[in-house]
């Protein structure tokens, strides 16, 4: 009897691994779904670099789990913390990175309650520093060069606000998404020729605050050919 009873001790322990190097145990494959800064739609199985928001969709991806009642759980750490961020406990999540730095998102994964994580698989999800700046004049005449006054550049900016100003103080184009910008006209039309105000209120996803205040040169007459010629 005592010999039965060692021998369904060993057969407990030593099945999952048989069955595991069988190909035919619950496993997971997880996976990182993002767009990267090109635009691309982009799947990583270890690492994430991008700019704030920075949206990434988890998948545990399990496989075999018939029969079995399996657990996830995804952990969240910014690098050189003690404590977790936040837990998730669904098969997949998704989470939005507003905060510069590199977060660790462990997935613990368990075939059936009460065991021990089979699968630790970590992801290391980077959000670049941010950065904004607009350039000094544009030229909307319709030749599809520097039509639109925007920023020249950005990169992880979570909160954005501009203003365009006549030279009597009056706002005559606003607009919300860094992505955006103003055209050169006002309720339909196109304003004249010259110098406008951009005020500019931002903030980055590493926390620095952004209040830019400049001219705007409207130059209607100034095409691509001249920047050649000169």
């Amino acid at each position: 009897m005592r010999t039965n009873r060692i021998f369904l001790v060993i057969f407990a322990i030593f099945l999952p691994i048989w069955c595991q190097a069988q190909g035919d145990y619950p496993s997971v494959s997880p996976t990182a779904t993002y767009i990267n800064d090109e635009g691309v739609e982009t799947v990583s199985t270890d690492m994430i670099d991008g700019q704030a928001p920075l949206l990434v969709t988890f998948r545990a991806n399990p496989s075999d789990i018939d029969g079995h009642n399996p657990s996830y759980e995804w952990h969240f750490r910014m690098e050189g913390e003690d404590t977790d961020l936040m837990v998730r406990y669904e098969e997949d999540t998704e989470y939005t990175f507003t905060t510069a730095g590199t977060t660790r998102v462990t997935l613990h994964f368990r075939p059936d309650a009460g065991q021990e994580a089979l699968d630790s698989v970590v992801f290391k999800v980077t959000v670049s520093e941010s950065k904004l700046t607009f350039p000094n004049a544009f030229s909307p005449n319709g030749d599809e060069y520097n039509e639109v006054f925007k920023a020249k550049e950005y990169q992880s900016i979570v909160d954005f606000h501009a203003y365009i100003f006549n030279r009597w103080g009056h706002k005559i184009y606003e607009w919300t998404d860094p992505a955006g910008g103003w055209d050169g006209t006002f309720n339909g039309k196109d304003v004249k020729e010259g110098v406008y105000f951009l005020l500019c209120k931002a903030k980055g996803a590493d926390g620095r605050k952004y209040e830019i205040k400049k001219d705007v040169n409207l130059l209607r007459g100034f095409t691509e050919e001249d920047t050649r010629n000169d």
